[in-house]
């Protein structure tokens, strides 16, 4: 066909320079059809036949696209109908089909670029066809406003072509741009402005169409990205992500998910919250995480999987409920920012702080309610502990099944308590995040335990997670779990104390223990193995063979 649009010079020679300023800064970027037809070239003639077309053309001049009227025709010349008008006209061909425009996504606005696109006609008149063409074909108005020619649409066959070389056997590397300029709607504008494109995302866009140059850069990347996305090019799309992947760090990491979600990227969007999730505190630093939407913030917060403690978690929300008011125009007070904070504001799991951390902070604030208030403060201090409007469940740092050992063989009744803890040392061979312990209950029916648990560092002596807190058991001879408020990661071959102090009767107690207790995931066969032994010092009795601490729940 002959009505291939000349990009490629343009690309070549075009000053990224003068595309970053825009030439003009009252202009928006355009295209300049100038004296063009509906497929972009020189206008049609009243001739029948169009005979075959070749890519020639001149290079344009640097800052537009050069639309020559370079289309070779071996048969061309005023006495029989060639030259450029004659060009226009086309039958459908394997070629060039027609294509639809598609929908185009994001809402980046950025400087205009002024591009445009001059063609030249190399005659001024149109010549008439053969009589036997003529008497067959109706001849066409020569308007080039009233010419519109249609095809079979075959939706973006670009995406399938990977290569600068088999898209120029097409003619052109972008479905949008097709349908533009060849397709059966095509424009018959002069000028065709691109408002929201920036300069040098669509040179990007350009350079890569047609000489596979990827030019992609910190600045660029996400204009390009959504550049290439609104004109239907996957491939260089491709090349965006994966550039957004190998650049991703924990200071940009809630930027990048808040443009994946907006762009429907899903793959990049889970690698970011992956990053989250292993440096939650420094994402919540990060200058970025304050613009998030409310969408991507209640997204990371559902999440259980966030490895940070509670009240930082909550910190960082009133952070960005200050800067949401501010864009919202609304005074930071307790009551708009509880407003702006919306459903995320139940995601924080203020169970989960301690008392000290609770009275500082949130109950301190204003955000919450004073009925939410005091019903947390119950949940702190009283047994059996009233229910609370907000999630206890404890977030572990790695995804999977929940796993558990159990160190006995045998129960057996009346372990005492007298304020001393319960302790046993142990080491693993891979490492583990353990969240909880199981624990027997009492042999007198149902009854109430305080109870707080640790994990120490044996060597160091430095306790790396604890919980004060309390559980309800029902006089059976099962266990009942107690969880930490966070994941406590445990290294191989080093050796920690699980330590239980709990006040309330004699409960039952576990024997015929075992030094050493394997579990091994059913899916994976993976085997993770528990080594025990006896911690030196008061234990309350607790040791290898028998006593307290039967369970060790934990996540691989």
């Amino acid at each position: 066909m002959r009505c291939c649009v000349c990009l490629f010079q343009q690309s070549l020679q075009c000053s990224p320079s003068k595309m970053a300023a825009g030439e003009s800064n009252s202009r928006s970027s355009c295209l300049n059809l100038t004296n063009s037809g509906p497929l972009g070239n020189a206008p049609p003639s009243n001739s029948a036949h169009s005979s075959p077309a070749s890519n020639g053309g001149s290079m344009g001049t640097a800052g537009g696209i050069n639309r020559s009227a370079g289309n070779s025709n071996p048969q061309s010349g005023p006495e029989n109908g060639g030259g450029t008008e004659s060009a226009v006209r086309s039958t459908p061909s394997a070629q060039n089909p027609s294509r639809q425009s598609v929908g185009q996504s994001g809402a980046t606005s950025g400087a205009a670029s002024n591009m445009t696109a001059t063609s030249s006609s190399s005659s001024s008149s149109a010549s008439t066809a053969s009589a036997d063409a003529s008497a067959a074909v109706p001849s066409l108005p020569s308007s080039p406003a009233s010419v519109l020619v249609y095809r079979e649409p075959v939706y973006n066959w670009q995406a399938t072509k990977s290569t600068v070389k088999e898209r120029f056997a097409l003619a052109v590397g972008s479905a949008v741009f097709d349908a533009m300029f060849n397709g059966g709607m095509a424009t018959t504008s002069t000028e065709i402005e691109l408002p929201d494109v920036e300069p040098a995302a669509f040179l990007a866009l350009l350079k890569f169409l047609y000489s596979d140059e990827v030019q992609i850069g910190p600045e660029t990347v996400m204009t390009t990205l959504y550049t290439a996305k609104k004109y239907a090019v996957p491939a260089l799309e491709a090349h965006c992500v994966e550039f957004l992947k190998k650049n991703l760090r924990a200071d940009n990491a809630f930027m990048l998910l808040t443009q994946a979600r907006l762009f429907d990227e899903p793959q990049l969007a889970s690698l970011c919250l992956e990053n989250i999730d292993k440096n939650t505190a420094d994402a919540l630093a990060a200058e970025g995480f304050t613009d998030i939407d409310l969408d991507t913030l209640v997204a990371v917060l559902e999440r259980d999987t966030l490895g940070v403690r509670e009240v930082r978690l909550f910190g960082a929300a009133v952070r960005w409920a200050d800067a949401e008011a501010q864009r919202q125009q609304l005074q930071p007070t307790p009551e708009n920012k509880r407003r702006v904070l919306g459903k995320s504001l139940s995601l924080i799991r203020f169970p989960l702080m301690t008392i000290e951390e609770f009275a500082a902070g949130p109950a301190q604030s204003g955000i919450l309610t004073d009925r939410e208030v005091v019903s947390l403060f119950l949940h702190f201090t009283v047994n059996p502990k009233p229910h609370v409007e907000f999630i206890d469940r404890p977030r572990c740092c790695l995804r999977g099944k929940e796993c558990s050992i159990t160190r006995f063989s045998q129960v057996e009744s009346r372990w005492g308590y007298s304020g001393t803890s319960d302790r046993i040392r142990f080491s693993v061979n891979r490492r583990i995040f353990v969240v909880g312990f199981g624990l027997y209950g009492s042999i007198h029916g149902p009854t109430d335990y305080q109870v707080n648990i640790q994990i120490i560092h044996t060597d160091s002596n430095t306790v790396l997670g604890q919980n004060d807190t309390g559980f309800s058991c029902d006089g059976t001879a099962s266990t009942f779990r107690v969880m930490f408020k966070e994941p406590v990661e445990i290294l191989p071959s080093v050796n920690y104390i699980a330590c239980a102090t709990l006040k309330g009767p004699d409960s039952h107690y576990g024997t015929k223990g075992m030094r050493k207790v394997t579990h091994e995931a059913p899916a994976t066969g993976t085997k993770t193995c528990f080594t025990f032994c006896y911690a030196a010092g008061n234990n309350n009795g607790t040791s290898v063979e028998d006593g307290q601490i039967p369970e060790v729940i934990f996540y691989t």
